[in-house]
């Protein structure tokens, strides 16, 4: 692992308004920067200057192949996101050592008074196996946990049920029947889809791809029966989302959004 790079693009309250001066360090196998408020007595590589942040709050460790996040609070839990995936994040509670980061790209969030309290840190590529050499067993091949089509309309529907989290607009939010109708109208093929044959496709995705587990009540009436329409849309995309079945950079095969904000009359800015 060549290392990793932790920056500070403000104080550390936001990322979305960097101070000109921001901090970033460079940290290679082995390296530690220790964060907090800090003070005479307690030096720390990166300040954040929150009353609510401990003197000495954590460490990030880069080990030779991933990076760890120590937190060194007693009462404080720390947030790492994943800014460009849907959503994700896990929790480090106080006095955890060494909790390992999977993401290349992470959004450390600390409470604070006002706002929320943040640095970034970026890692190198992700390293896989290659598939030459690859051992074969004899016996019956593996099967496919989710097939998908994406060249089918179904995985259309999906990918425009999910859009709203994979570009970050909203953490719990998916498209409506109508928005899916209204993304997917200007998409070739997909010009005379209707709301019921949107519904039809996620009653698809739900109870054949995806296999959806319904509630104990449904149960005795069947796969997907009596689940109440909106729960079985976010019940699709969250599983959907959670497996990478719908990626971002999927996002290529719905058209511009332009065309649909124009068509409902909505302006970007």
């Amino acid at each position: 692992m060549s290392g990793v790079l932790v920056h500070l693009p403000s104080d550390g309250r936001t990322v979305i308004t960097p101070a000109p001066e921001p901090v970033s360090l460079r940290l290679g196998p082995g390296d530690v920067a220790r964060f907090g408020r800090g003070s005479a007595s307690v030096p720390v590589d990166l300040r954040l200057a929150d009353p609510a942040v401990s003197r000495l709050a954590g460490e990030v460790r880069v080990t030779e192949d991933h990076w760890q996040l120590s937190n060194l609070s007693t009462s404080q839990t720390y947030l790492v996101e994943n800014p460009e995936g849907a959503g994700e994040y896990f929790r480090v509670p106080p006095r955890r050592a060494g909790a390992p980061v999977p993401f290349e790209f992470a959004r450390v969030v600390l409470p604070a008074r006002d706002s929320a309290v943040t640095f970034q840190v970026f890692a190198p590529d992700h390293a896989y196996l290659g598939t030459n050499g690859t051992a074969v067993t004899a016996g019956t091949g593996t099967l496919a946990g989710f097939s998908l089509d994406e060249t089918s309309t179904y995985f259309l529907v999906l990918l425009a049920l999910c859009e709203p989290r994979l570009r970050d607009e909203s953490p719990v939010a998916v498209a409506t029947t109508p928005q899916i109708v209204e993304r997917l109208r200007n998409r070739p093929g997909c010009e005379r889809l209707t709301a019921r044959a949107v519904s039809s496709h996620i009653d698809y995705l739900a109870d054949e791809k995806l296999r959806i587990t319904t509630p104990a009540s449904a149960a005795a009436s069947g796969p997907g029966r009596g689940v109440r329409r909106t729960g079985k849309r976010e019940a699709v995309a969250a599983l959907a989302l959670r497996f990478g079945l719908v990626r971002e950079d999927h996002l290529g095969l719905l058209p511009p959004r332009s065309a649909a904000l124009q068509r409902t009359g909505v302006t970007q800015g």
